[in-house]
């Protein structure tokens, strides 16, 4: 099985070390110094479950690539509509296609089942660019737990977690699904396969669609917001308004708003994806994680009043920053 890694920063790049020191066959795609010292040095590994150095195929150009059996998406949500297009060199005919973002994904209602089948959000893919240049057969889902960071080029840093659940869109327990977890079983990787990806997505965003924006607009910890009196009714706020919108696309999220801020208390004094974004001076997955669920509240007529501020507040903080970079 040829996997190739399209993005291989802190996530990409992470799954594809491991890969790489289980000898599977994988090729690295990336960018600027990062793809330097892969090239020249290889990448390093620094985690609490000990440190380790790979040398794998690292390319500048998807094209050089050719075909793959499996194309993981490493970048993040805002950078897949530009990436899209560029892939079609990639794919045979049976070449999956795994998304590894936060937020709603583009392929969210592509055979959805129920009314909302087809239904476009704009927030996450801009005119459909996305959709158009990877057919809704070659999805495969997925979630990643894992905390990583690129600690300097060639070198990602690994914080906790190895779990990155897989699931088909329509449910089904496929062979190729099966075939793609024994793969990253052996690199390492808690796999479990979801016949409920959809549901699954919601559990994870609601715990994103609030603490991300918010980490971002006071620099505080998944604790720090949890445990903050004012903060984390505001946090309450966005889960609940978030919670129905789910109900009102037909999904009901089997976790209580307690039972998510008891957890991201205890995971302690971690930044989410987003501040280690902002601070690093990187775009944020703002329209994928906050707008996507404000557009589709307003598509479905439910109110979100908290989520729609806080993602105007951190739109703003984004911009500012991006024009005095």
């Amino acid at each position: 099985m040829r996997i190739a890694i399209a993005g291989a920063g802190a996530i990409g790049g992470y799954i594809g070390a491991r890969l790489a020191k289980a000898g599977a066959d994988v090729v690295l795609f990336a960018r600027g110094p990062h793809l330097r010292a892969m090239q020249e040095t290889g990448l390093r590994v620094v985690s609490p479950e000990g440190d380790f150095d790979v040398k794998p195929e690292a390319v500048g150009e998807l094209s050089a690539i050719g075909h793959a059996d499996v194309v993981i998406l490493g970048v993040k949500a805002h950078g897949i509509a530009s990436l899209a297009p560029q892939l079609r060199p990639l794919f045979g005919p049976d070449t999956m296609v795994v998304s590894t973002q936060n937020g709603i994904p583009w392929w969210y209602f592509q055979n959805h089942p129920g009314d909302l089948d087809g239904l476009h959000l704009e927030s996450v893919d801009p005119g459909g660019a996305i959709a158009k240049a990877i057919e809704p057969e070659r999805v495969v889902g997925s979630l990643a737990y894992f905390a990583t960071d690129i600690a300097e080029p060639g070198v990602i840093h690994h914080t906790e977690g190895n779990r990155l659940t897989l699931g088909e869109p329509s449910g089904a327990r496929t062979e190729r699904l099966k075939a793609l977890a024994d793969v990253l079983i052996a690199s390492g990787f808690r796999v479990p396969v979801t016949t409920r990806l959809r549901q699954e997505i919601w559990v994870k965003l609601l715990g994103n669609v609030a603490f991300n924006p918010i980490s971002a607009l006071t620099g505080g910890t998944l604790e720090e917001l949890a445990l903050h009196p004012q903060v984390s009714r505001a946090v309450r706020e966005i889960m609940t308004e978030a919670t129905a919108v789910a109900a009102k696309a037909n999904v009901e999220i089997p976790i209580s708003i307690d039972q998510r801020m008891a957890g991201a208390a205890k995971v302690g004094a971690h930044k989410t994806s987003m501040l280690q974004d902002y601070e690093a001076g990187r775009p944020m997955e703002l329209d994928a994680i906050v707008g996507s669920v404000v557009e589709l509240g307003d598509r479905l007529g439910v109110p979100v009043p908290a989520t729609r501020t806080v993602y105007g507040c951190a739109k703003m903080l984004d911009e500012k920053r991006r024009r005095s970079a």
